[in-house]
């Protein structure tokens, strides 16, 4: 763990970068003179991968992450607490949530909202102005593995790291899960990507599993 990212009372915290501020009614906590907010396991499939024993996120606090499936911006505004000298790229297609991100993102600098489709990456790719270290995707589609290839193929650096949340039931509801992440796992490896975790978010998120993949050089 770093200042930025703590243990407290068996859960995750992240640094509040605007004190004061809650963003989902999360509880804030003063440790060691600096104000954290409570980053539950339950609420963001990032976080359930870190209690889970998840070994490759490790920000530095300066990288640029793409997200793709922001939704109102739970697990991004605690994105945006790990990096306060990074930026996060916040792509989300629904309308309704996007506005609940809009105001997450009036009060952090960092953050970035994108209105779009992940699997029409065009009108997106002029943010960023290069490839990013990180690249997070989190969508309950059937398609997710292509969406996510596609955009870690168009904007992932070399040898950086890519985390697939998989919602198992999302692809087949008739296999078991962990079928599904195999078959995920071997169409990421067909597709220039490496294979370096899978971590099973029960029990924070049944049938989910975390996908870490590092960009071939």
């Amino acid at each position: 763990m770093t200042e930025l990212l703590m243990r407290h009372q068996g859960r995750l915290a992240t640094k509040n970068l605007v004190p004061g501020v809650k963003v989902y009614g999360e509880k804030l906590a003063r440790i060691q003179g600096h104000e954290y907010r409570d980053w539950s396991a339950r609420r963001s499939k990032l976080s359930a991968y870190l209690m889970r024993g998840g070994r490759h996120f490790r920000p530095t606090g300066s990288e640029d992450v793409l997200y793709l499936g922001a939704a109102s911006g739970t697990t991004v505004s605690h994105l945006s607490d790990l990096l306060p000298t990074g930026r996060v790229f916040a792509v989300e297609f629904s309308a309704r949530p996007f506005r609940d991100l809009l105001q997450v993102a009036s009060q952090r600098t960092n953050l970035v909202p994108i209105l779009s489709d992940a699997s029409r990456p065009e009108p997106y790719a002029p943010y960023l102005l290069h490839r990013v270290p990180i690249l997070y995707q989190d969508i309950a589609q059937r398609n997710q593995a292509h969406l996510f290839a596609e955009n870690a193929r168009r904007f992932l650096a070399q040898k950086g790291l890519g985390f697939l949340a998989i919602k198992a039931r999302s692809i087949n509801v008739a296999q078991p899960p962990r079928s599904i992440y195999e078959a995920v796992k071997r169409d990421l490896s067909a597709r220039n990507l490496d294979v370096v975790e899978t971590v099973e978010l029960d029990p924070y998120e049944t049938d989910h599993a975390m996908v870490v993949v590092r960009a071939r050089a």
